[in-house]
């Protein structure tokens, strides 16, 4: 019990640093459109995706052991449907649907972390719902259950971006399980632009879980290995690696069928892969302790994002600066050299008064500094900027693969900005929020992973009127 009561502290501290110190910097900047600690502060959820034919709401429906979600041979169901726990009902009570609620409802509670999905519009708005369920398994995390992804379909016959929603989800969720099913072990188009560029660029690797479903419909254990390694291929044409990560292997034994079609099949291959069945259940059910982790994973990533972004403004207002004291040093020698050359002209006239000659070529000196100043200054500061933003990755050093992934990340977010202000904005400014962001990176991050670590030696017999605050960092900024 006290273990639990540390992580929550340093859950509850977590989000209040990223309330304090980043979400501040990425809404002036335009980094995010919403708080960034509305991403993270819910429950651990798990984001189920997959072909329509995978079996996700039968497998589902096997872990909340109550049929919750419509199944199906033909797509059956096109909502993205958060299914969440409700402790209300009295124990013992059959597990069913306690309560639903349409997307507006999800979109617009605070109490959810869906905020940034209102972008899409209310046609996904109309496919988003909300059902609570008093299955225990629902106890310490959600499940997002999505429509099934097709070959034929289009975003425009969607509605809205898909491959965005299910961005935006894979971003705030803990664990991503990827299903496919026997007669599908190939991947239709849907699924392989979310496994080849969607989710590489979402969410992190060990939080993708490869799952092939229905594997009790193989009739035999070679038709299975048979299965088995055609997805491994696939999978290695779609991401292009030689090492293909883990596949689990599951079924729904309260789903299992007989044969229909006459054909017998020998299925005594399945009672060794109880393990696996309960392997994923664990992995699923790992989802909460997974959380403190990926907090701390999250304060990380867009700490270091924004300091990045920061630091390309840094860096264009020094080199706009300094282009426009060249250019006016430049203005400056030009009017010179024009007052001079007119005040030359006047002294070979006969019959000019001296002071009239020094009079005239300040003045056409004066002038010509101020046309240059007011006029071909800004002239030539626009083409400088414009040039400037065609040539955006040369605004910062990407020495590295880290530095080349977190400026990817963020470069659109750094044109738009430069954009938007044209360029000026306070140097001294950023230079504080960067100050501020970089001590989250540098001194956050590190006190996170330190107190994360001790919490696992914290036994659950500490007296809890020795503990104290476990987690020391506190604002930077007043």
């Amino acid at each position: 019990m006290h273990r639990e009561d540390d992580i929550d502290s340093l859950r509850e501290e977590l989000l209040e640093m990223v309330a304090d110190h980043l979400t501040p910097v990425a809404l002036r900047y335009g980094y995010s459109d919403v708080p960034l600690e509305t991403n993270i502060k819910w429950r651990p959820q798990v984001l189920v995706l997959g072909n329509y034919s995978s079996g996700k709401s039968t497998l589902i429906n096997e872990f909340l052991g109550a049929d919750i979600q419509s199944t199906g041979q033909a797509p059956t169901d096109d909502s993205f449907t958060v299914i969440t726990y409700d402790d209300s009902p009295p124990p013992g009570t059959f597990v069913s649907v306690t309560e639903e609620r349409d997307g507006k409802y999800l979109l617009n509670d605070p109490e959810f972390p869906f905020e940034m999905l209102k972008k899409h519009g209310d046609r996904f708005a109309a496919h988003f719902r909300l059902k609570k369920v008093n299955s225990p398994f629902l106890r310490n995390l959600a499940i997002i259950d999505t429509p099934g992804m097709l070959d034929s379909i289009t975003e425009r016959d969607r509605g809205y971006n898909y491959q965005d929603v299910i961005g935006d989800l894979a971003q705030i969720a803990d664990l991503v399980l990827v299903l496919f099913d026997p007669h599908k072990a190939g991947t239709v188009r849907e699924a392989h632009i979310s496994i080849r560029d969607t989710l590489p660029a979402r969410t992190f690797e060990d939080r993708i879980l490869f799952v092939l479903n229905r594997v009790d419909e193989c009739t035999s254990l070679s038709d299975l290995l048979r299965v088995y390694g055609t997805l491994c291929w696939n999978l290695s044409q779609i991401t292009g690696r030689k090492d293909i990560p883990t596949i689990h292997l599951t079924y729904s034994p309260r789903a299992t069928v007989s044969p229909t079609d006459g054909v017998e099949g020998d299925t005594g291959y399945l009672h060794y892969l109880e393990n696996e069945r309960v392997e994923l259940k664990k992995a699923i059910l790992q989802a909460p302790r997974r959380r403190l982790d990926n907090l701390a994973t999250f304060v990380e990533t867009h700490g270091e994002r924004l300091s990045h972004f920061l630091e390309a403004l840094i860096n264009y207002r020094k080199e706009s600066l300094l282009f426009r004291v060249k250019y006016a040093l430049a203005g400056l020698f030009v009017s010179l050299l024009c007052g001079g050359a007119t005040a030359f002209a006047i002294s070979a006239s006969v019959g000019i008064p001296h002071g009239s000659m020094l009079g005239t070529g300040g003045a056409v000196a004066g002038g010509s500094l101020v046309l240059w100043m007011t006029v071909l200054l800004k002239y030539f500061t626009s083409m400088w900027h414009r040039n400037r933003l065609r040539n955006l990755d040369t605004l910062t050093t990407l020495e590295n693969q880290t530095r080349s992934d977190t400026w990817q990340a963020i470069r659109e977010f750094v044109s738009a900005y430069l954009n938007k202000t044209r360029g000026r904005f306070p140097l001294a400014e950023v230079k504080q929020d960067y100050a501020d962001v970089r001590a989250v990176c540098d001194k956050g991050a590190r006190e996170i992973r330190e107190t994360i670590h001790e919490l696992l030696k914290v036994t659950q017999e500490k007296p809890p009127a020795t503990r104290g605050s476990i987690f020391t960092l506190r604002p930077f900024r007043g």
